[in-house]
Parts: structure tokens; sequence; C-alpha cells
């Protein structure tokens, strides 16, 4: 069956810091349904956000286990900030940081549905499969477009990059072990919305 993009159903607000849960674990379920927003000057792009993956402090497979550098010292803002890192000399990663300001943690989004801006996503993207617009962590960012100027935007505020309350009703949430991994390879730390067809990863860890 062919993907067709499915506009909100509901209007997307600004989440306050004070509606995020402040442990990495918890803040990683609670994305799960809410809306990633970026307003770019031809219009917006939008996705609920339907996969993450949690990075608690002393997780040694998380960017802050070794402490603060120049390159991960937005993990340390406090809850609600986004930490935009580049890997496999190809794609950029989009976290939401967590915890208290000084503890380094962070929540990898790992996919989104996308809800606004479809044709704008798949430009950018060069792929007309709806599945795959914003389907793993690389795709998401090169769809909404997030590169490192937005490494520590507050994503609670009134800027371009924002977070936003759920679209519409949100399904059953799954748990699995995280993706990729070899260090904390074991540990349920991944959620994603159960039979949602934009979750990434094998079937067999998106199933309950």
């Amino acid at each position: 069956m062919e993907l067709t993009e499915a506009p909100p159903t509901r209007r997307i607000e600004h989440l306050r810091r004070a509606d995020l849960p402040i442990d990495t674990m918890e803040l990683a379920r609670y994305l799960i349904g809410k809306t990633l927003v970026h307003n770019l000057p031809t219009g917006r792009l939008s996705g609920r956000i339907v996969e993450t993956e949690g990075y608690p402090p002393g997780d040694a497979a998380g960017r802050a286990f070794r402490g603060k550098t120049p390159g991960n010292q937005s993990l340390f803002l406090g809850r609600g900030y986004c930490h935009v890192y580049f890997t496999y000399g190809s794609s950029f990663m989009v976290n939401v940081t967590s915890e208290e300001p000084g503890v380094g943690a962070g929540v990898l989004l790992r996919a989104l549905e996308p809800l606004q801006g479809t044709e704008t996503m798949q430009r950018f993207r060069k792929t007309m499969r709806m599945r795959d617009i914003a389907r793993g962590p690389g795709r998401l960012a090169q769809a909404m477009q997030i590169d490192k100027r937005y490494d520590g935007i507050d994503l609670c505020a009134a800027g371009p990059l924002w977070l936003g309350t759920a679209a519409r009703r949100i399904g059953l949430i799954g748990s699995s072990t995280r993706i990729g991994l070899t260090r904390e390879a074991n540990r349920k730390r991944r959620f994603f919305e159960c039979g949602n067809p934009y979750v990434s990863g094998p079937r067999s860890l998106s199933t309950s």
C-alpha cells in the first residue's frame, strides 16, 4: 500500500520544558508521538516522532560517557535542547538533551512519520518513497534539514526548530534493545510506536 502524507488532526503547540521528563529513559518514551517542527523560510516541515533511543548518564555507548568535550557540550545543558553530531562521514544525528544541567545525557531521534512539507522533504532526500523519507536517524536529519548549526538550540523556545505536542492519538509504545551498538548492546533503551511503518530497523525489533 502506498503511504501518503497524514496531516495533523490536532493543533500542534510548543512543548514546555516543564512538560519534559528529566529522566532520560522517561523522556525517550515520552517523545514517542510528539512532533518535531522546523520552520523554514519556504514553509514548515514537521513529523511525528515514532522511534527513539535513550542514552542516560553513565551509558558506555553515550556520547557523554567520557565527559564534556567541545563536540558534546550541548548534552550538558539540561533537558530540551538539541544536540547534533556528524557520524559515519555522511550523516547528522539529532538528539534531545535530558537530565539536569551539568549532567550529560540525551535521546536520539531515530525516525519520523512525515506530517507537513512532505514534498520538500522528498526533494531534500531525493526519494519519492514516503516510508524512507525519515526512517532512520541520518535520513531524519537530512529530511528535516538539521545540521550542526542547530547544535545547542533550545527546542522549547520560539525558534525555527522546536518540539510540539502530539498531532494525533499515540498508539501502543514498544521497547527493544538499541540498534547497531557494541557497548551496552543488551539494554532495552529503544522505544517505538508499534505497527508504524516509518519505524526503522529489523521487524523483529519493532513488534512489541
